[in-house]
């Protein structure tokens, strides 16, 4: 069996147990049997069981049985596919990647986004990060020069279709980089010890997102969204710290505690007259300042 195909099996059992809540093995025989992957074989226990602790060490998904129950089995820790963990996020590619594959006749009616940029850079730089050891490259600036940096390379994130390096400078200072513009990336002898109370969730946890300005105080902004918008802020959260404050058949207002950084104002104004920022007035007036200056270009002002 190849380790495409055992991955497909592997993400089918734990999504057929996930829908199901809890399943007797029969059950999910029945079910298997009605997938092409069966070949009209029935999946053995010990098919099963090793299945079953693959997906564990893989995805951190733990598979039990309730013998009180039936003999049923369930994921007895959910939660961890609710996280923005590794492990969710390969659980969900490949789950989706299963379901296009299995959908190739309707390749002309499918329409995805593009792959995240600087893709081909992050083999290099996991590389340095499991090897600890400092990463040399050239790196572009918008507007600016090209400069040569070296740096130990501290986590790695994926905001917005484009990969992210937090790597920490010879000054001490920690400065995040596009895998897309790093050019002639080289690993080096030198080797680095990430900092114990280093947490890189925690780095971003008040960040709209790559944005980390230590300086920057953690505020309490209000926003007020109106028309089909508090549907969409409801589904996809702006920030993991929003929750609903309250609503009326016009608006609903939402409260977020993050870093007001320039990623985010650039967020709320994208979704122009439907979101507006209540609280601080601080805010409110630079989000009217940079109203007015876009409303000056569409007129020709300079």
């Amino acid at each position: 069996m190849t380790t495409y195909t055992k991955f497909k099996e592997y993400i089918w059992l734990v999504n057929t147990i996930r829908r199901a809540g809890r399943i007797t093995l029969a059950e999910i025989n029945e079910r298997w049997m009605q997938t092409e992957m069966s070949g009209g074989v029935e999946l053995a226990r010990t098919t099963f069981n090793r299945h079953k602790d693959a997906i564990e060490d893989i995805f951190g998904i733990i598979i039990d049985c309730d013998r009180k129950d039936g003999y049923r089995y369930f994921i007895s820790n959910e939660r961890v596919l609710r996280e923005d963990s590794i492990q969710n996020w390969m659980l969900s590619t490949l789950s989706v990647g299963n379901i296009v594959s299995e959908s190739k006749s309707l390749n002309q009616r499918i329409l995805l986004e593009n792959i995240p940029s600087g893709g081909e850079r992050l083999q290099e730089v996991l590389d340095a990060m499991r090897d600890s050891r400092q990463l040399l490259f050239t790196y572009h600036r918008y507007g600016a020069a090209s400069r040569e940096f070296t740096i130990d390379p501290y986590c790695v994130r994926l905001f917005c279709q484009r990969w992210y390096l937090l790597g920490r400078l010879a000054n001490g200072h920690l400065v995040t980089f596009s895998l897309d513009r790093m050019e002639c990336v080289e690993r080096l002898d030198t080797r680095f010890r990430v900092p114990d109370d280093f947490d890189a969730a925690e780095f971003f946890c008040d960040s709209y997102g790559m944005l980390a300005d230590a300086a920057m105080p953690v505020e309490r902004i209000v926003v007020r969204a109106y028309g089909m918008e508090p549907y969409y802020l409801r589904d996809l959260p702006l920030h993991h710290s929003q929750h609903e404050l309250s609503a009326t058949a016009d608006y609903a207002d939402f409260e977020l505690r993050l870093k007001p950084t320039a990623d985010f104002k650039a967020k709320l104004l994208s979704r122009g007259q439907w979101l507006q920022v209540v609280e601080p007035q601080a805010l409110a007036d630079e989000m009217v300042e940079w109203l007015r200056k876009t409303l000056e270009r569409y007129e020709g002002k300079k």
